[in-house]
């Protein structure tokens, strides 16, 4: 009983700091910049801030790749926003993040058949059990470290076009998150106990965090080209990232979510932001909530751990 006591008294915690910031994600994207011509990645846009953010961008002209794992949700996705936005180029391509086979196959494709990227969105997000296919924290895997492979392999046609934007959708709970490298890169062992569901929080709030530290390398690394990155909050939003959590916790967040929660809709204005908003290139690396950029806690700014999680992250995944 006292431990679960503790969770509760956990997430509960998560709660009233989710209600607090949660009235300040109000702002909209202003940008009417039109996409004509251009080439957008959304990973997970077959639901949630996904899909609500390649309908915008479709609508603004954009040819979208869906990045998804599921092919039936990936192609009714894009049969969904076709009809909506009446823009026949958005097309689905197959990538599972929890797979860095699957990341360099996804990305040897796209290299083949399309001749240019624009915008990259890194949107895709787990929170719950379960490893990698490389026998990671599956939290760690598909949030932090599948999208940095995604990324490095696409850099170079994103630098050739006039002006590109890495998008890297983070979240609040970064502020509870920690990188102890060796804890996150190690491998599973097999007398240890289950986590428990507050362990799946905290996982979820590491991996947040190392989006935010890869975000801040990124930008020092391609400083003086043509293509800027930021990471950002979405807001508190009625998705369905905490599909695999336990039962218990997942009805503990039903009242929450009727209550309090952003749309799908609301919840993909501050990524749009990032995307589209002229004027933020002098940013790049920087971290936005509420369509607006924001200061970060210390140790999201520590240049030391984001270089070190840089090279752990190449590392593990073969490229050095």
């Amino acid at each position: 009983m006292s431990a679960f006591l503790t969770i509760l008294a956990a997430v509960v915690t998560v709660y009233v700091l989710i209600y607090y910031y949660l009235f300040k994600c109000t702002r909209r994207c202003e940008s009417t910049v039109k996409l004509k011509g251009k080439t957008a990645i959304v990973t997970g846009g077959n639901t949630g801030i996904g899909k609500a953010t390649a309908l915008e961008l479709a609508r603004r002209g954009a040819r979208v790749i869906l990045a998804c794992r599921s092919r039936p949700r990936a192609e009714a996705a894009v049969f969904d926003i076709r009809r909506e936005s009446g823009n026949g180029e958005v097309v689905y391509m197959q990538l599972d993040l929890a797979s860095l086979k699957s990341v360099r196959s996804f990305a040897e494709n796209f290299l083949k058949t399309e001749p240019r990227l624009d915008l990259l969105i890194n949107n895709a997000g787990v929170m719950g059990p379960g490893r990698t296919e490389e026998g990671l924290d599956l939290a760690f895997g598909v949030n932090h470290l599948g999208h940095f492979l995604l990324t490095r392999l696409l850099l170079e046609r994103l630098r050739m076009a006039d002006a590109s934007r890495v998008v890297n959708v983070a979240a609040l709970l970064y502020r509870l998150g920690g990188v102890n490298l060796p804890a996150l890169t190690a491998p599973p062992r097999d007398s240890a106990p289950a986590p428990s569901g507050w362990a799946h929080v905290q996982s979820y709030s590491n991996s947040k965090l190392c989006n935010l530290l890869f975000t801040r390398e990124l930008a020092n690394q391609l400083e003086g080209t043509s293509v800027t990155c930021y990471s950002l909050h979405p807001g508190v939003v009625k998705t369905e990232i905490g599909r695999d959590m336990p039962l218990w916790l997942r009805l503990l967040s039903v009242p929450m979510g009727a209550l309090f929660f952003l749309d799908v809709e609301a919840g993909s204005q501050t990524t749009l932001h990032c995307a589209l908003q002229e004027g933020i290139e002098r940013y790049s690396g920087r971290y936005f909530s509420d369509c607006a950029v924001q200061e970060v806690d210390a140790k999201a700014r520590d240049d030391a751990v984001a270089r070190k999680l840089w090279e752990v992250s190449e590392t593990l995944c073969g490229l050095r």
